[in-house]
């Protein structure tokens, strides 16, 4: 059983469309788009260098799919060889002809076709953007590992990594860095179920005891 690993960037309301520019995904009217470009440092870029120089496959949707398609292979920036080299894995019901070499469209089911994938042999499966299929595999339980960079900005509205249909999950930070412009970098894995205590006291008082029943009644 091989890991998928989401890699995300993300306000600090946890929106994550549209990071790397205006025309990268202005869908929903967003007004953003570009936000997390001034605040990268040369920490960052090390950091995304060494993610990005292990073996893996990309698991996209059809939308960062055809931004990666349009840039990446025209490019010889860090991380270009990798990514071109790299199986791509598209979720999509209308991509027909990819260009990008190593490519294969998913079927209808992808929660099928990801566990399928998942217990197939290879490396790492990685999700880069791609918000919408992040809340189909989310919703199924599929995720091992988050990779979050935080940027310390408010965007109000636009695609977030956790939606309504997000399953309950206990996490463990593995390992944080932070930039010089703020951006907070996690590792997060999964820990089991939602851990549940109580800061209440043994013996609550009759105002509290008031304010659970007021509560019960609605």
């Amino acid at each position: 059983m091989r890991d998928l690993v989401v890699n995300t960037l993300l306000s600090l309301d946890g929106v994550m469309q549209a990071p790397g520019g205006p025309e990268e995904d202005p869908t929903g009217g967003f007004e953003y788009g570009g936000w997390s470009v001034t605040y990268w440092d040369e920490m960052m870029g090390e950091k995304m260098t060494r993610l990005m120089s292990v073996e893996f496959d990309l698991l996209l949707g059809r939308r960062t799919y055809e931004v990666f398609a349009a840039h990446w292979p025209h490019s010889d920036e860090p991380g270009a060889a990798q990514l071109n080299a790299a199986r791509k894995f598209v979720a999509s019901r209308t991509l027909t002809g990819p260009a990008w070499e190593n490519t294969t469209v998913l079927g209808d089911d992808v929660v099928t076709e990801v566990r399928r994938l998942k217990e197939s042999d290879g490396p790492e499966i990685q999700v880069h953007g791609s918000a919408d299929v992040l809340q189909t595999l989310l919703g199924a339980d599929l995720v091992d590992e988050l990779r979050l960079w935080v940027f310390p900005l408010v965007l109000g509205n636009g695609k977030r990594l956790f939606g309504d249909g997000a399953v309950p999950v206990g996490l463990k930070l593995v390992e944080s860095a932070t930039s010089t412009t703020g951006v907070i970098i996690g590792t997060y894995r999964r820990a089991g179920d939602v851990p549940i205590g109580s800061f209440a006291l043994d013996e609550p008082s009759q105002a509290d005891l008031e304010r659970r029943a007021a509560l019960a009644e609605g």
